[in-house]
């Protein structure tokens, strides 16, 4: 049974995709299909959000390895993502979420409950503040 899309114009939308029991779509490149996202979030559990730091305002991002392990470490959903925003309909329960972007990983663990709505929005510093803080952490001095 397929939950409502809540007003999201199907044509705007990415195909769902299914991997194992966990059903899910990826997108939100381009305006269209990024409301088209926003509008379908509350028919999902899950709702990711990837973005990156920049002047004179953030950027989202897309091409992150996006992992989700349940309460046993059992990887349910593995995929990149196809633009910055990533829903998922998981079944209740506390999952940690890995996703990587160019070689830096970031974690969240959330807890979806059933008829709830979860939002994870992961944030990555400016491509130059991160090679400062590698050169930093290796005892470079650029």
């Amino acid at each position: 049974v397929a939950a409502p899309m809540l007003n999201a114009d199907p044509a705007a939308l990415p195909k769902q995709e299914i991997q194992g029991n966990v059903s899910y779509m990826s997108g939100g490149v381009g305006e269209d299909e990024a409301a088209a996202l926003k509008r379908a979030a509350a028919g999902y559990p899950l709702e990711l959000q990837f973005v990156q730091r920049a002047m004179p305002r953030d950027e989202f991002l897309a091409d992150v390895n996006v992992k989700i392990r349940d309460r046993s470490r059992t990887v349910v959903l593995d995929v990149v993502s196809q633009g910055p925003f990533l829903l998922a309909r998981l079944p209740a329960g506390t999952y940690q979420i890995e996703a990587d972007h160019d070689g830096v990983l970031k974690r969240q663990t959330v807890e979806i409950r059933a008829g709830k709505h979860e939002r994870a929005v992961f944030v990555w510093a400016r491509p130059y503040e991160t090679r400062s803080m590698l050169n930093n952490a290796s005892g470079s001095s650029n």
